[in-house]
């Protein structure tokens, strides 16, 4: 296992375990951030754990022009029901993912640590938030990093209300030019909504 320093850098990708692990270590600073995802490598990581990296092999992904709508969802879009805004509270939403109980989940990832990493990347103009508000409440959201190439790299969603972040995820993929959205590791929830595998090399072309 590479065990990172103070030196900005990363081991090459072929190093990862099979299930993605690629170093341990180093800090969230932006720069380190920046420069691992523009190598296809995130940050993942339990609160009793040390920082740990990861890209895996293959990656999951949708694209943008397989995006899957189901009928219900399309029904619920018109209804308006919602209000999509973009970059209106990225503090609440991130700070909403980090509290938001899971299932099989006892904790979190979003470390406070984490919580204050992305909010710097935003103010540097690195990551994006979407907010999902009915009645002027914050009901939904997701986060992510956006590098200006196209990639928009998933980070986490919650919702207090049911299909709140699948419709603002839909919205914003739907109003946006990503030729990808990097949605990382598997879910049943992105996989409904069209994610597929693709393997790591094909992935890092888009980078």
């Amino acid at each position: 296992m590479h065990f990172l320093t103070q030196k900005i850098e990363f081991p090459d990708l072929s190093e990862a375990t099979s299930e993605g692990l690629l170093a341990v270590g180093g800090d969230l600073s932006s720069e380190r951030l920046l420069h691992a995802y523009k190598n296809g490598i995130f940050p993942w990581f339990d609160t009793d754990e040390p920082i740990l990296w990861w890209s895996p092999d293959p990656r999951f992904v949708i694209f943008p022009e397989e995006l899957k709508v189901s009928k219900s969802m399309k029904q619920i879009l018109k209804g308006n029901k919602f209000k999509i805004t973009v970059n209106k509270n990225f503090e609440a939403v991130i700070e909403n993912c980090a509290t938001a109980k899971r299932e099989g989940q006892m904790g979190t990832w979003i470390t406070d640590d984490m919580v204050n990493a992305y909010v710097l990347l935003y103010k540097l103009g690195y990551a994006k938030s979407v907010e999902v508000w009915k009645n002027n409440e914050l009901v939904g959201g997701l986060y992510g990093v956006d590098l200006g190439n196209k990639v928009f790299c998933g980070e986490s969603m919650f919702a207090k209300e049911s299909n709140a972040s699948k419709v603002g995820f839909i919205t914003f993929v739907q109003n946006s030019d990503y030729k990808l959205i990097d949605c990382q590791l598997h879910t049943k929830h992105l996989e409904s909504l069209g994610g597929k595998h693709i393997p790591r090399q094909d992935f890092i072309k888009y980078l």
